[in-house]
């Protein structure tokens, strides 16, 4: 369990807690906080054993929290990126946003979600723009724009790298799979009129 904590392994949240006798507070396996000295640490396999000794809780990792203290700032960055993926956005920007240094942020957005707060912008100005290549009629340098790339250069790249096609192509691909589905469809209306 030592061990455990001094590597602040997550996976082991949830299956003991740290209690460190000085300053009488409990925490998850994986706290970043700064570590006791061995002498002074307990181990407890649930929450009520280590509060029903006179610990309470680290306000750093929320040991009593289902989920990692980390879901809710990183729920706030999807939001404001949700909500404002058409500005021209920098980590210092968002990680002002969430009360974090940007490393911390980009650090610990990454460890939940798997990306950074930028690819994962970059993914809703993707999905926003394949959205309306399907349901608009719009040009591709207007859907660029409206979608919250500031080039198109980096629009043509990023949409390649996620679709692996060209816009021109996925609206083409979007409009045939469309035609076939609804010439489909007429088909088995015809034979259900017979």
């Amino acid at each position: 369990m030592w061990e455990k904590i001094m590597a602040c392994d997550r996976k082991y949240d949830g299956a003991f807690y740290t209690a460190v006798k000085t300053t009488k507070i409990y925490c998850r396996p994986s706290c970043r906080s700064r570590k006791p000295k061995k002498v002074n640490v307990e181990f407890y396999t649930t929450i009520q054993e280590a509060v029903s000794r006179g610990y309470r809780a680290c306000k750093r990792c929320q040991p009593e929290t289902e989920h990692s203290p980390n879901v809710e700032v990183v729920q706030g960055v999807i939001a404001l990126l949700l909500a404002n993926h058409r500005r021209k956005l920098n980590l210092e920007e968002i990680a002002a946003h969430a009360g974090l240094s940007p490393s911390y942020l980009d650090r610990v957005f990454k460890k939940e979600t798997g990306e950074t707060p930028r690819s994962f912008l970059e993914k809703i100005r993707v999905d926003k723009a394949s959205h309306l290549l399907k349901h608009t009629e719009s040009t591709n340098l207007e859907i660029c724009y409206e979608a919250g790339f500031q080039s198109t250069s980096h629009f043509y790249k990023a949409f390649r790298r996620s679709k692996n096609l060209s816009p021109s192509d996925y609206r083409k691909m979007t409009k045939e799979l469309e035609n076939d589905s609804e010439h489909k469809q007429q088909l088995r209306e015809s034979s259900y009129a017979r």
